[in-house]
Order: C-alpha cells, then sequence, then structure tokens
C-alpha cells in the first residue's frame, strides 16, 4: 500500500519513528481495518464542526511529532458530550501540551491540533500487537485486552507472515476463548471479523517490514455479525539513524 509509505517516509523526514493516530488510522482504513469515525481539527471552532458531524459522544487526543504518550501530557479527553465540551476539552488539551513541553524543556508542535474520533461503543476488548525480533523477525501477540494483558498474561504469539488458520488456532488457544464464545448467556463475539482484522495486520507488516513496533489496544469485538474496531493504534518504524525521542 502506497499510502502507508508515504506516511512513513513523512513521520522519518520529519525525524520522528512513531506515526501519528490519525496516520496510524489512515493505514488501517487502507488495509480494511474497522476503526472509529475520526478527523482532526486545528482550532476549538473546527473541532465543534468535526464533533458534530461524527456524532457525540467523542474523544479528543493531541497530535503532534513531540508526543509519543498521549496521556503522559494530558492530551486524552473522552466522552465529550456536546459543543461546550469540546471546546474545554480542546484548550485544555493545548495547556497540557504546552506545560508537558516545558517542563521537559522543549517547544512542542502543536500545528497538527487533535484528533476527533467516535467514542466506541464498549466491546469485548482485545489486544493485537506486533514485535520484530532480530532474529525471527515479526511476531503477532493476541489476547484478551484490560486486566487480562496486564495480571493474567494470557497472550499468544506467531510469526509473521501468517495463514486464517494460524489467526484462528491464536484466536482459540488463549485461556480466556471462551469469552469468544459467548458465557453466561452472552452472545458469542464476532471471531470471523477478529481473524480478519488479524489477517490485515499480519499483511500489512509484511508489506511494511520497516514497522518495528505496533499496538491496537484497545480493539473492541462485538457480538457475532457486528464486526470488530480498532479503538487505538500506535506504530512506531525504523529510523534511518537511532535517535532519543523527546517524546519519552
Amino acid at each position: 500500500m502506497k499510502a502507508a509509505k508515504k506516511i512513513f517516509e513523512t513521520a522519518l523526514a520529519e525525524g520522528r519513528t512513531f506515526i501519528l493516530e490519525n496516520e496510524a488510522k489512515d493505514i488501517m482504513k487502507g488495509y480494511g481495518i474497522g476503526v472509529p469515525a475520526y478527523d482532526t481539527a486545528k482550532s476549538a471552532d473546527e473541532a465543534v464542526t468535526k464533533a458534530r458531524k461524527i456524532g457525540y459522544p467523542v474523544v479528543l487526543k493531541i497530535l503532534s511529532k513531540d508526543i509519543l504518550h498521549k496521556s503522559d501530557a494530558g492530551g486524552v479527553k473522552v466522552n465529550l458530550k456536546d459543543d461546550s465540551e469540546v471546546r474545554k476539552a480542546f484548550q485544555e488539551i493545548m495547556e497540557s501540551a504546552r506545560k508537558y513541553g516545558s517542563e521537559k524543556g522543549i517547544q512542542v508542535d502543536l500545528s497538527r491540533g487533535v484528533l476527533i474520533s467516535d467514542f466506541a461503543d464498549q466491546g469485548t476488548e482485545v489486544i493485537i500487537g506486533v514485535t520484530r525480533d532480530p532474529q525471527f523477525g515479526h511476531a503477532l501477540m493476541f489476547g484478551l485486552g484490560g486486566i487480562f494483558v496486564e495480571v493474567l498474561k494470557d497472550v499468544t504469539f506467531r510469526l509473521i507472515p501468517m495463514t486464517e488458520s494460524d489467526a484462528r488456532e491464536m484466536v482459540g488457544e488463549i485461556k480466556a476463548a471462551k469469552i469468544l464464545d459467548g458465557v453466561r448467556g452472552q452472545p458469542p463475539r464476532d471471531v470471523d471479523a477478529l481473524v480478519n482484522v488479524i489477517m490485515s495486520i499480519s499483511k500489512m507488516v509484511k508489506e511494511n517490514p520497516e514497522i518495528i513496533e505496533l499496538d491496537c489496544n484497545p480493539t473492541f469485538v462485538y457480538d457475532k455479525g457486528k464486526g470488530a474496531l480498532v479503538v487505538d493504534a500506535r506504530i512506531l518504524i525504523e529510523g534511518t539513524k537511532p535517535k532519543e525521542s523527546s517524546a519519552h
């Protein structure tokens, strides 16, 4: 996919080895992966206009080449329900980003403004990630998200590229797989949609080996037939030379 290569080239030209969230979602969409509706805005007024178009509630997130971990910089506001909340959130995000920059001794670039995204309905939370091992190449990780990842470490790995049967095996071999089948009166989840996301990410990484780390967390899986959405996506790419980012 040419668009992905162009995004990576732009990032490296700007001296960054991470992809901004709107860029990551552009790439996801290009590979047929579902993401919540999103847009970008450079002013509070524009944010309100775009939020109305997407439909409330929405999420606002800072977009800056100087900020990798948005939450650390106070750059995320969720479940905003009306115009006034979006206006206030936009101002607070910009103030927090400036403060974060002054604490780090850098001038934070705020020219890209914010990402505005639909506040996705809660689904069953899963995590899909990719790491690159110097010896074995890229490996894809899958597991149930949230507390299941943090506490139980209930994840499984496969080397990329993968077949569909690999993807289905992964989904079935985590300890919490029964949750996806539907337990205690819960309907089964859309495992086919989840397998498609895993396969699309495998393809994306195979075609773009400069990706060194990818994190789709959370990814929400809905009831059978209702699909899956990558709610948050983070992509790190290989730099032309190792560089200590001011975003850390």
